[in-house]
C-alpha cells in the first residue's frame, strides 16, 4: 500500500510543534511495518542546508490559483530512510518562518492544489493521501469536488488527522472563492462555510474518507460542545469514521542510554538518574540536593497548558520542599511569574526562556516529576518523553494525558503517574502534594517508575492502528468515488 503524507511540517526538515514530530516519525514506523509511506511538504528556506542538499528536482509544472498561474517545482530526497517531496515556490515559502503571514490562506491553498497536481504526475500510484491539520484540510475537499474525474486520482482515498481542533484555517469567503476558482456553491451545507467564513478544517472533516485524532479521549471530547470548537456537530455526524490513535515517540532519538545531551547514560537505574539531577541542578543554579524532588516543565507558557492553575496556587506550591526546573516561553505574565520567583526563591525555581533541545532533554533526565496540567491536550508528547526518561508525570485528565498516564493506586500498586480531573488549581496542588509524599517512600516510588518503564512509547503500536485504518479503505480504493458532486 502506498501512502502519501501531506503536511505543513515534518521533523527534521521543519518544525513548530508536535505535528512535525508525528509527520517525521510515523512514516518511518509505517515503512518498518511494510507500508510504503512518503511525505510531501513545502520547501521552506528554513530547512537546514545539510538536509536541503539531499534533494533534487524531479518535475516542474504550473498551479492555477484562481486567476493566477504560479510556478511549482517538485523535489525529491531521502532523510532517515524516508522519501520526502518538497513543493518549491519561493514567493510563498522563501521566508523566515512557517506561518503567521497575512497571505497564509493563499500559501496553503497553493500548497493543497500543488500536492494534488504533484500526486497525479508521479510515477507511483497512491492508495491513501493522509492529510494533517487545517493547512491540508482542502485536499480531501478538492479531491472530491475538483479532481473527481481524474483517472490518476479518482481511486485515491483520504485520511484527515486533527492534531489541534482550535486552529481551523478560517478565511474570508470571497478570498477562498478567488483562490480555488470555484463559486458560491462551495458554501452550501456540504461545503466550506462555517459561521459566515470559509473554514479549511471543515473541508477535511466533511470530505475525508476517515478521520483520526491523536488520542481516544480527545476523539470523544471534540464531539462535545465544550471541546468541539464549533465543529462538534460535524464530528458527531462523522463519529462512525472518527478514530483516536495515541501518538508515539521516536525511542531511538529519545533514548536515555544513548543521549549525548545528558550527563550520565541510564535506563532503569534511579541512582544514575539522580546523577543527572545533580548535574541539572548545577546547570540551573539550584542547590544540589539528592533528597529534594525536582519537578520539570518544558512547555509553551500559555493558559491552554494550565499555567493559570499554577499561577493560582504558586505561593502555596513554593512552600513545598521541591524545586521547579522550567524551560519555555509564551505569555509574558507566566514568564514573569517564574522569572520573578527565580530571583526571590532562587533555591526553588529556575527558568530558561525560549527553546533548547539539549536542555529539554536534560530536564526530562534530571527531573523526578513532570508537571503538565493542561486545560486540553489532544495527545501530548512531553508526558511520553517524561516516562521514557523515567520522570513521573503529574497531569490533568484530558485528551492524550488521560490515555497515557494512569494514576497511582497505593492499594493495587498500579499506575505510572498522578492525575486530577477537575480544572481546578487546588485539585492540582493536592495531586502535586500527593506525588511528593510518595516520592519520599522509596518502595512506592520505585514501583511507580517501574510501572512507567513497562509501557510501549514507540510508534510501533500506533503504526499498526494506522495500517488497520488504511486497510479499511483498501477494498474500495480502486473504485470510482460515489460522492455527490456539486458543479
Amino acid at each position: 500500500m502506498n501512502v502519501l503524507f501531506a503536511t505543513s511540517e515534518a521533523v527534521p526538515l521543519a518544525k513548530t510543534g508536535g505535528l512535525a514530530d508525528v509527520a517525521g516519525a510515523l512514516p518511518k514506523a509505517l515503512r518498518q511495518a511494510g507500508t510504503e509511506a512518503r511525505v510531501i511538504l513545502p520547501k521552506y528556506d528554513t530547512i537546514p542546508w545539510t538536509l536541503a542538499q539531499r534533494f533534487r528536482k524531479i518535475d516542474e509544472f504550473t498551479v492555477q490559483l484562481g486567476w493566477r498561474t504560479q510556478y511549482c517545482g517538485l523535489l525529491e530526497g531521502e532523510v532517515d530512510g524516508v522519501v520526502y517531496y518538497l513543493i518549491d515556490n519561493e514567493f510563498y515559502f522563501h521566508r523566515g518562518g512557517l506561518y503567521g503571514y497575512g497571505d497564509d490562506p493563499e500559501r496553503f491553498v497553493f500548497f493543497s492544489i500543488a500536492v494534488l497536481e504533484a500526486a497525479r504526475r508521479m510515477d507511483i500510484r497512491w492508495d491513501v493521501l493522509h492529510c494533517h491539520d487545517w493547512q491540508t484540510g482542502l485536499i480531501p475537499f478538492l479531491l472530491k469536488r475538483r479532481y473527481f474525474a481524474d483517472d490518476r486520482l479518482s481511486s485515491v482515498r483520504t485520511v484527515f488527522t486533527i492534531h489541534n481542533l482550535r486552529y481551523q484555517g478560517v478565511f474570508g469567503k470571497q478570498e477562498m472563492m478567488d483562490l480555488i476558482g470555484m463559486g458560491p456553491e462551495i458554501f452550501a451545507w456540504d461545503g466550506l462555510e462555517h459561521d459566515g467564513a470559509a473554514n479549511c478544517m471543515k473541508g477535511g472533516l466533511l470530505y475525508a474518507d476517515k478521520l483520526t485524532t491523536v488520542s481516544p479521549t480527545y476523539a470523544e471530547e471534540i464531539k462535545t460542545e465544550y471541546y468541539g470548537e464549533g465543529l462538534d456537530g460535524i464530528l458527531r455526524m462523522r463519529a462512525g469514521d472518527l478514530a483516536g490513535i495515541v501518538n508515539g515517540i521516536d525511542t531511538e532519538l529519545f533514548d536515555p542510554m544513548n543521549d549525548e545531551a545528558i550527563a550520565v547514560p541510564y535506563l532503569d537505574s534511579l541512582e544514575r538518574k539522580r546523577q543527572n539531577k545533580l548535574a541539572l541542578q548545577k546547570e540551573l543554579g539550584l542547590p544540589q540536593r539528592e533528597d529534594v524532588p525536582v519537578i520539570g516543565i518544558v512547555s509553551r507558557l500559555v493558559e491552554q497548558k494550565g499555567f493559570d492553575l499554577i499561577d493560582g496556587v504558586f505561593g502555596e506550591l513554593l512552600e513545598e520542599d521541591m524545586q521547579l526546573a522550567v524551560l519555555g516561553s509564551g505569555e509574558w505574565k507566566y514568564e514573569e511569574m517564574f522569572r520573578s520567583a527565580s530571583h526571590t526563591r532562587y533555591d526553588k525555581v529556575s527558568i530558561a526562556t525560549g527553546f533548547n533541545d539539549g536542555l529539554a532533554r536534560r530536564i526530562y533526565a534530571g527531573s523526578d516529576l513532570y508537571l503538565m496540567p493542561s486545560q486540553f491536550e489532544p495527545c501530548g508528547l512531553s508526558q511520553l518523553l517524561a516516562l521514557r526518561y523515567r520522570s513521573v508525570p503529574i497531569v490533568r485528565e484530558t485528551g492524550g494525558l488521560k490515555d497515557t498516564v494512569q494514576p497511582y493506586d497505593e492499594y493495587t500498586g498500579r499506575g505510572n503517574g498522578f492525575s486530577f480531573a477537575s480544572y481546578n488549581a487546588h485539585d492540582m496542588l493536592f495531586t502535586i502534594r500527593r506525588a511528593l509524599h510518595f516520592y519520599r517512600e522509596p518502595a512506592a516510588w520505585e514501583a511507580i517508575v517501574r510501572n512507567g518503564a513497562g509501557d510501549d512509547y514507540s510508534w510501533n503500536r500506533s503504526a499498526r492502528s494506522y495500517i488497520d485504518l488504511y486497510e479499511q479503505l483498501a477494498p474500495e480504493r480502486k473504485e470510482k468515488d460515489s460522492w455527490p458532486v456539486t458543479s
